[in-house]
């Protein structure tokens, strides 16, 4: 059984501590917010990044293809060379 006279000392104890945690509270409230806006610029970077390769993705493609295209001529070339050699 908790005497009368251990109460008042165990609210404020109580009371320190929920003082100490709001404080704590309190004291993040800035590194979220700073974290928040961090998050917040990553994001739209993000979504330039992206932009910029669903704007490059069809050139990059086409590049690709004529690369193909001129690595088929240089096999057909090196394939004609080497059959005409006796």
């Amino acid at each position: 059984m908790t005497s009368v006279f251990a109460v008042p000392f165990r609210i404020a104890g109580t009371a320190f501590r929920l003082g100490r945690a709001v404080w704590a509270a309190l004291d993040a409230v800035p590194r979220v917010a700073a974290t928040l806006d961090e998050i917040q610029a990553t994001a739209k970077h993000l979504e330039r990044l992206a932009t910029y390769a669903a704007n490059e993705l069809p050139e990059l493609v086409y590049q690709l293809e004529a690369v193909r295209d001129q690595l088929a001529a240089i096999e057909k070339s090196l394939a004609v060379r080497t059959s005409a050699a006796p």
